[in-house]
């Protein structure tokens, strides 16, 4: 129940909360992001960071960007959450 709970809190912010949201549709790059959300790349890297540690999105690097995709097929919790 505690590894759940620290998921889950995760998803009470509201920018990580579309962030996966938007990662429902297809993978997003670090990038975009910044221009969705009108952040700073250290601000919007630091919430993608603290989703990746707790499971919740993976990513991968294509040159000098991270591309970053839900990882939640195993959380059916989250899966509510954000149907």
């Amino acid at each position: 129940m505690n590894e759940i709970a620290e998921k889950l809190k995760l998803l009470g912010d509201k920018t990580r909360l579309t962030m996966l949201t938007l990662l429902k549709q297809k993978e997003w790059c670090v990038c975009e992001f910044v221009d969705i959300f009108d952040m700073s790349q250290p601000a919007i890297s630091q919430h993608l960071r603290k989703l990746k540690s707790q499971g919740i999105v993976n990513e991968a690097r294509r040159g000098q960007w991270v591309y970053y995709s839900l990882n939640v097929d195993d959380k059916p919790y989250i899966q509510a959450v954000l149907n």
